[in-house]
């Protein structure tokens, strides 16, 4: 019969064990499966590691009140988040065996800026392949109306940004009226990505009926972590990819989100949406009044030096035909008077003028003509002989120091020159300098 050892022996070995051969405490990675908080302010958490989905690695932990209360608190400050379910923390915990409670860890320690580098390193990978794909600028592609008058909304009925968009756009003291649909969407939590991609999809769907002119995503502000949905993948590329211009209006005023980043037009709080919408009319009323007021401005000057000028014109045709009607008269009898008696002469005497000028004309120009001509060949021959091209095919160069020719320059050794040719340009630098005589 086999020697038997107790329960608690085994466990009391076990824990002393643990004691001697691990150290006083270890940093440990590890997300945030499952966290409760009791009544007497102590923390009970289920630690795991995932790959993908599969859990990898499970361990139960607590922080005892006095530390969580301190930690929690710190955690806060530094991220602007509670510590919650789904976190990737970086802790120092104790390896603990209790006789009863079995094996689990004591976390003395979290360090909140692993979890804001984690969170970090994330949302650079994801822009980082945002812009490989050449979705960054995708949606600021899309062209925007001047006067955009139908707009979906993707927000919760109940943030307070919505009601400040709503109420914006409503009571404008212009009185311009945009017409507006909302699509909720759950805008916080584990679930808030997925719940405006599903908006989104409600979007396209609608649009394809009855077209928007622009998507306007808005929030109204939060704690940095509560941004998070905003930095989602699958709702970025949603965004980028939509058939018309997305507004974003998340209400952070230090931070940017990836939403912010692939949206058309970026602002920081959802009243600036709304103003931003209601400018595009203003700016496009102010224009038509400008285009009225100039067009007012040029019809009246035009009026005006219109009639001046027909007024000026009536007097001096009055005038001008007055004139001529009795300058007219007295040349029409004059005339008259003499037609009668040479009319015939003068026909002959001007047909045989016409004929001699005709000739002589003829005669001179083809002279003249010809003589141009010789002169323009031998130009013509002149300038091919002063042409450089014609020396340089016959073999001949030309060189020139610092853009003057050479024999306009005093060459020394080490100048650079450059010789042209007919196809070449050749440049070389002077190494001997011989004077010949005359």
């Amino acid at each position: 019969m086999h020697q038997g050892i107790s329960l608690l022996d085994l466990s009391l070995t076990v824990r002393n064990l643990l004691e001697e051969q691990l150290e006083p405490s270890y940093w440990v990675v590890a997300e945030i499966g499952e966290l409760k908080e009791a009544a007497n302010g102590h923390a009970y958490l289920d630690l795991v590691e995932k790959q993908g989905n599969q859990v990898m690695a499970k361990m139960r932990a607590n922080i005892w009140s006095y530390s969580y209360r301190m930690i929690a608190s710190r955690f806060r400050a530094v991220t602007g988040q509670p510590l919650r379910q789904g976190m990737k923390i970086l802790c120092q915990a104790v390896v603990t065996f209790h006789e009863v409670y079995g094996f689990s860890l004591n976390i003395k320690d979290i360090d909140p800026d692993f979890t804001l580098g984690e969170r970090a390193r994330i949302r650079q990978e994801i822009i980082d392949r945002l812009v490989q794909e050449g979705l960054m600028d995708l949606n600021k592609e899309k062209t925007l109306p001047l006067v955009p008058q139908r707009i979906a909304v993707i927000s919760s009925i109940t943030a307070a940004g919505y009601g400040d968009f709503v109420n914006q756009l409503d009571h404008n003291r212009e009185g311009y009226r945009i017409h507006f649909r909302l699509f909720q969407a759950t805008l916080q939590g584990s679930e808030a990505a997925k719940s405006i991609i599903a908006a989104i999809d409600q979007v396209l769907n609608a649009h394809e009926n009855k077209s928007f002119d622009a998507l306007v995503l808005i929030r109204g502000g939060g704690a940095q972590m509560d941004l998070d949905c905003f930095d989602d993948e699958a709702l970025a590329r949603a965004l980028a990819k939509f058939p018309i211009p997305v507004l974003t209006g998340i209400g952070h005023e230090r931070d940017e989100t990836i939403a912010d980043m692939v949206a058309h037009t970026k602002l920081k709080t959802p009243t600036a949406v709304a103003e931003f919408l209601l400018s595009g009319f203003r700016d496009f009323e102010d224009s038509l009044a400008l285009q009225l007021k100039n067009l007012q401005r040029n019809v009246g000057w035009q009026l005006l030096e219109g009639q001046r000028n027909l007024r000026e014109l009536e007097s001096q045709l009055k005038n001008q035909v007055k004139f001529s009607v009795n300058k007219e008269k007295d040349r029409l009898a004059f005339l008259m008077h003499q037609t009668k008696n040479i009319s015939l002469q003068i026909i002959k005497l001007n047909q045989l003028k016409v004929t001699n000028a005709q000739q002589a004309l003829h005669k001179s120009w083809k002279r003249r003509l010809e003589m141009e001509q010789k002169g323009l060949m031998a130009l013509e021959k002149l300038l091919t002989l002063s042409d450089p091209q014609t020396f340089f095919a016959k073999g001949y160069t030309r060189t020139e120091i610092d853009g003057k020719p050479l024999h306009l320059s005093t060459p020394e050794i080490g100048q650079e020159m450059q010789t042209f040719s007919q196809n070449q340009t050749i440049s070389s630098t002077i190494q001997k300098i011989e004077n010949h005589g005359k």
